[in-house]
C-alpha cells in the first residue's frame, strides 16, 4: 500500500488535481481512481473527502493526508505501514530538507513534484486563513 504502486501517469494526474485542476480531478473519478481524487481534496482540508477515504477502505490515504498536516502519530503509522517514499513525501510536503534529499537521491522525481505542489497549496491555505478579514471564533 502506498502511492508508489500507481503508474507515473496516474501520479501526474493526481498532481494536477492537487493543483486544483477540476478536469484532472474528474478524470481520476471517471477512470477508476476515486481514492486519489478524494486524497487530492483531503489535502485541501475537505472533511467529506477524508470521511469518504475511511468509509471506502482507503484509510491509508486519509492517514497520509494527516501525516502531511504534521500529525506525528500519522507519520509513525505511514512509516511502518507504507513504503518509505510515502513518509518522505509527507515530510517533503512541509519542505523537510532531509526528505527532499532522500527523494532526490532515489530519483523519485514525481514525489518531489507532488510535494512541491502540496507545499504551494498549504502555503496558500495558510495565507488565506490569516489577515484582517478572517474571523476566528472560539479560543
Amino acid at each position: 500500500m502506498g502511492l508508489e504502486r500507481y503508474d507515473i501517469k496516474i501520479l501526474l494526474a493526481l498532481n494536477q488535481s492537487i493543483a486544483g485542476r477540476k478536469d484532472f480531478f474528474r478524470w481520476l473519478l471517471d477512470n477508476g481512481y476515486p481514492e486519489l481524487a478524494a486524497f487530492s481534496n483531503a489535502i485541501r482540508g475537505d472533511v467529506d473527502a477524508m470521511k469518504w477515504l475511511f468509509a471506502n477502505h482507503n484509510e491509508w490515504l486519509a492517514v497520509l493526508s494527516n501525516a502531511i498536516d504534521g500529525d506525528d502519530k500519522a507519520r509513525v503509522w505511514i512509516g511502518k505501514a507504507c513504503h518509505p517514499c510515502n513518509l518522505m513525501f509527507a515530510l517533503a510536503c512541509r519542505e523537510d530538507i532531509r526528505a527532499i534529499r532522500w527523494l532526490r537521491d532515489r530519483q523519485l522525481n514525481i514525489f518531489l513534484l507532488m510535494a512541491k505542489e502540496v507545499a504551494t497549496v498549504l502555503e496558500t491555505q495558510a495565507l488565506e486563513n490569516q489577515g484582517p478579514y478572517v474571523l476566528h471564533f472560539g479560543s
